[in-house]
């Protein structure tokens, strides 16, 4: 097993991925090890976005790696392993996961999950990964700020036991970021494309202040997302380029 080699509880950090950030800085930390809390004070999501969560009742985790193998140009699949690895989880509990582009877990049209990837490249390696993921479990009120929020036991009604789902979700990534090192990339990106929230429907975005009607089609290489405009031009966009509307 690689990831969960070496587990590490904190009661409350700042940010499991800060503090994953920290350790690296401070000397060697073995592939796999895990750093996971109750509770955050300055939970970070993408873009500078805060990930609010109930003390005690979900999974905050942080996990450091050291994909070498895997090209600057191909760190989007690191991404895709991990999406598909909380996907993996899910799928065990309730149907229905998607993949909202570029790594939020959706049950339907709610959030369940978040994933942050930050990648350390020094010329043309990956040096190192810190992946952070939120994950709700039990937690059923949630801040008003926090738009679609939903979790295991608000889709099932049942408590779970979150040392138990940390153990199983590690597995679950385990073996994804064993496919993406020795397994096929080709079969990584095919799964996360056949997942993607909005897949081939039309729906309504926003880019630049202008309100566009869209479909999914997929993404680069390089994890830009690919939108069809009616007018059939297909564009790209990066992070933050797009927001999805209805």
């Amino acid at each position: 097993m690689i990831i969960g080699s070496k587990l590490f509880y904190f009661e409350e950090l700042t940010s499991t991925n800060s503090h994953a950030s920290l350790m690296l800085k401070e000397g060697p930390v073995a592939e796999g090890s895990v750093f996971y809390t109750d509770f955050q004070t300055s939970g970070k999501g993408r873009a500078g976005n805060k990930w609010e969560s109930e003390k005690g009742k979900n999974l905050l985790i942080s996990i450091i790696l050291y994909p070498e193998s895997v090209l600057p140009e191909d760190q989007f699949f690191i991404s895709m392993a991990f999406s598909l690895g909380i996907c993996d989880f899910a799928g065990d509990h309730f149907a229905g996961s998607k993949i909202k582009w570029p790594n939020d877990i959706y049950i339907n049209d709610d959030k369940i999950a978040g994933i942050l990837i930050e990648n350390s490249i020094i010329g043309n390696t990956l040096e190192n990964t810190i992946a952070g993921i939120g994950l709700n479990i039990n937690q059923t009120q949630f801040p008003s700020s926090v738009p679609n929020p939903v979790s295991l036991r608000m889709l099932t009604g049942k408590e779970y036991d979150t040392q138990s789902c940390l153990g199983k979700l590690l597995e679950c990534f385990d073996n994804r970021y064993k496919q993406l090192l020795y397994g096929s990339r080709k079969q990584l990106e095919g799964e996360y494309l056949s997942r993607l929230y909005r897949l081939n429907e039309w729906h309504y975005y926003r880019s630049e202040e202008k309100l566009f009607r869209g479909m999914v089609k997929g993404i680069t290489a390089s994890g830009r997302l690919k939108i069809k405009e009616e007018d059939c031009v297909v564009t790209e966009f990066d992070f933050k380029e797009v927001e999805y509307v209805r």
